[in-house]
């Protein structure tokens, strides 16, 4: 069965004849807090005694810290070179437009 992948144009070589597209995957990041990250790391370096006594330190310290947008895994890139006929009847795609590539398990 088929997999549908979104893909993200990243950048546009356009020679005259023959146009390549590089893609990432379109992936949706969740965001992370800092706070939370510090804290996961330090309670897997010690154990639970001196946690529990480190913790609420640590929450005090760490209040103000912003929330960020991690990526948890790489993106799939990819890079297409066709004729610019073609492109053109793909109705020319921009830079920050999304694509659909329907992927086929390879045997």
């Amino acid at each position: 069965m088929p997999e549908i992948v979104l893909y993200v144009v990243q950048q546009i070589v356009d020679n005259g004849n023959i146009v390549q597209l590089s893609l990432a995957e379109d992936v949706q990041l969740e965001p992370v807090s800092q706070k939370q990250l510090i804290m996961d790391s330090v309670s897997k370096k010690l154990d639970p005694e001196l946690k529990e006594q480190i913790t609420p330190l640590l929450e005090a310290i760490l209040q103000a810290q912003p929330t960020i947008k991690l990526k948890s895994y790489q993106q799939t890139t990819i890079t297409i070179t066709m004729p610019k006929k073609r492109y053109d009847r793909m109705g020319r795609p921009q830079v920050g437009e999304k694509l659909e590539i329907n992927l086929k398990k390879l045997a």
